[in-house]
């Protein structure tokens, strides 16, 4: 069972909510956020309301002020339960819109999409197993996009802004 508490202070202080499930708007909850304590389970966290904005991946364990999450101000608007998955993972990366170009697959971690796959932007991926997150930087750095399964005809559908991938990370228990 999934578990994460925002609190509106630093170091767990202040008023506290509670929550186990997608959670499409916690602004009604929270009017700032400062600490987080994932307690069970992985979430993604967002920084506007239905799942926009900004996204920034928490597992278990304690984040006692701001700058222990990444990509997000003092407001969190949103938060995504992430199921682990045990087992394979595949992804087909494709370097144009709508699934053109050249494919790429792939069926684990990537650090750096530009040496394994001399690209550096992709437009469009189809995700068959596991749960994902890009980056916008290699090395796992930067911006991040949780990619589920299902079929993203072009990045804005997975929230970017560019095409920019620098790397690419399955998301495991471990």
């Amino acid at each position: 069972m999934a578990k994460i508490i925002f609190y509106e202070d630093k170091d767990f202080s202040g008023a506290c909510f509670q929550c186990g499930h997608d959670c499409v708007d916690l602004t009604p909850f929270l009017s700032r956020c400062g600490s987080i304590r994932v307690e069970a389970g992985c979430f993604m966290i967002y920084d506007r309301d239905h799942y926009g904005g900004n996204q920034c991946y928490l597992k278990r364990g304690d984040y006692p002020d701001r700058q222990h999450w990444t990509g997000l101000g003092e407001t969190v608007g949103s938060c995504r339960v992430i199921p682990m998955e045990r087992g394979t993972f595949n992804m087909r990366l494709f370097e144009r819109i709508e699934f053109g170009g050249e494919m790429m697959d792939l069926a684990d971690d990537c650090p750096s999409v530009m040496e394994r796959f001399q690209k550096q932007d992709i437009f469009s991926c189809t995700v068959t197993d596991g749960n994902w997150l890009f980056y916008e930087q290699p090395n796992y750095l930067g911006r991040m996009y949780l990619i589920r399964p299902g079929k993203y005809k072009r990045f804005s559908e997975w929230g970017s802004r560019s095409a920019r991938v620098g790397s690419v990370r399955r998301i495991t228990d471990y």
